[in-house]
């Protein structure tokens, strides 16, 4: 897999010399890859959550990539991949869209890490037939419908919004604000540096992905998920549930309510992190996926 950057990439976009534009699934995605650094090494699939791109694995992918072929793309409509039309941004749409890529690059993923909304694609992609992994790791994944007092409205609002042509940019002027930023990131419980605060903000100025955020928030449903998660051990995927203490974003209540209707099913906590673990303490979360993978 030769790097290929693209023009669309920014100059200091982490790891830039790992990334390629790949034509799979009617889209032009921005994907970045590990070789396999020896010929039986298996592969790995990792999948970000809502709102964030293939950067959200910089500090995580490096630690990997002795032991793992990594493939880390960006979702459709996420940063430097096109956006779907249609039904692309559902949760089965994103789906298949997935299952598209890893039959054009080649790549049958052993495992798949997926954090947040990541985790609920990764899930979908095994159980509709896209991917037949070993193990599926979940990163605080967000695995039931927004609950309290805001979950009547919160789908009905994203659909509205994504409507208004003028709403993208609007929120992406609000959200690249630097104290509507901070504030937004300290709301996941996560502590980032500077570079990584720097990353969201571009991110959250580019109409273009906010818009697509949107949208995919207006078209999940992710009610009957949680009913056909039992069909993964069914077919030899494991469930690893990783939920990070701190998370403010996705309670930790949520990993131990699913493992609750799981039998068999294991909540790996993460003491004193937040919803992005994975980016505060890249090592931390290194460390227990190799030993979540490791041969039995």
């Amino acid at each position: 897999m030769q790097p290929d950057t693209g023009a669309a990439l920014p100059p200091d976009w982490p790891h830039r010399e790992r990334s390629r534009a790949v034509q799979a699934a009617g889209l032009r995605w921005h994907v970045q890859t590990w070789p396999q650094p020896r010929p039986d090494a298996p592969w790995l699939l990792l999948l970000h959550g809502t709102g964030a791109s293939a950067h959200s694995y910089a500090g995580l992918a490096p630690l990997l990539a002795p032991h793992f072929g990594l493939v880390v793309p960006d979702l459709p409509g996420h940063a430097f991949t096109q956006r779907p039309r249609g039904l692309g941004l559902s949760l089965p749409g994103m789906a298949a869209a997935v299952g598209g890529l890893l039959k054009a690059l080649g790549v049958s993923p052993a495992a798949i890490v997926g954090h947040s909304a990541g985790a609920a694609v990764a899930a979908r992609l095994c159980l509709d037939g896209h991917a037949q992994p070993q193990a599926l790791i979940s990163l605080n994944g967000a695995w039931y419908p927004p609950g309290g007092p805001s979950a009547w409205w919160y789908a009905p609002a994203a659909r509205l919004l994504a409507l208004n042509p003028l709403a993208p940019a609007l929120f992406a002027w609000r959200a690249s604000q630097p104290a509507t930023l901070k504030r937004l990131l300290r709301g996941t419980g996560s502590q980032l540096d500077a570079s990584g605060e720097a990353r969201y903000a571009r991110l959250a100025g580019d109409a273009r992905h906010v818009g697509a955020v949107l949208a995919m928030m207006a078209a999940w449903d992710l009610a009957p998920l949680p009913v056909a998660l039992p069909r993964l051990a069914a077919a030899g995927t494991a469930l690893h549930l990783v939920a990070a203490v701190r998370d403010g974003a996705v309670p930790p209540a949520q990993a131990e309510r699913l493992a609750a209707q799981l039998p068999g099913a294991v909540v790996h906590r993460l003491p004193g992190l937040g919803h992005l673990a994975h980016e505060e303490a890249p090592a931390v979360v290194a460390d227990l996926v190799e030993r979540l993978l490791a041969p039995r």
